[in-house]
């Protein structure tokens, strides 16, 4: 994998969340990240060379994302402080989820060779990310026991998921 497609996908990715985050919360604009997310998306769709493989991985990753994350603002663990819900969820999470997906795509991957450490690193730091959009105001967290107990075991079988089954199937 080139250095340039890592670069690109980084940054498209990392773009696409502080649109999504700080232009609901810092800009007012709740669409911006909607508008840079779909923009990524339409450039990586463009230059991806594989686009059925692309398709696949993506809708794996993020459909299960974001049905986890519709149950458990439903189930009122967390909410998205958000003027823009569509069902339970900004519309900017099904951007994001679909964004971040891109990187399971081809970035991941080299956790096929560790998975040890791709389990553990996904175990912790989705939950941790998720955590900190409680201080920058993105989320509410109502109940944090259930939150991380549920966030620790989403994160870690998503990852396992990745690797035991989309890896080699897709």
């Amino acid at each position: 994998m080139s250095k340039i497609k890592v670069f690109f996908t980084l940054t498209g990715y990392q773009l696409t969340w502080l649109a999504c985050v700080f232009g609901e919360i810092k800009f007012n604009q709740e669409n911006l990240g909607v508008y840079v997310g779909l923009l990524y998306l339409l450039l990586y769709i463009f230059y991806h060379h594989n686009k059925v493989y692309f398709f696949k991985v993506v809708l794996l990753i993020s459909i299960p994302g974001y049905l986890f994350d519709s149950l458990l603002v439903y189930l009122q663990i967390y909410k998205f402080n958000s003027s823009l819900i569509v069902g339970t969820l900004p519309l900017w999470m099904i951007i994001l989820w679909l964004s971040f997906s891109t990187l399971f795509v081809e970035i991941l991957a080299v956790f096929k060779s560790f998975k040890k450490a791709g389990l553990f690193l996904s175990t912790v730091l989705g939950p941790i990310t998720y955590y900190l959009g409680e201080p920058i105001g993105i989320i509410s967290i109502n109940d944090k026991i259930s939150f991380f107990s549920l966030m620790l075991f989403f994160w870690f079988i998503l990852m396992l998921y990745y690797l035991q089954i989309i890896l080699k199937k897709v």
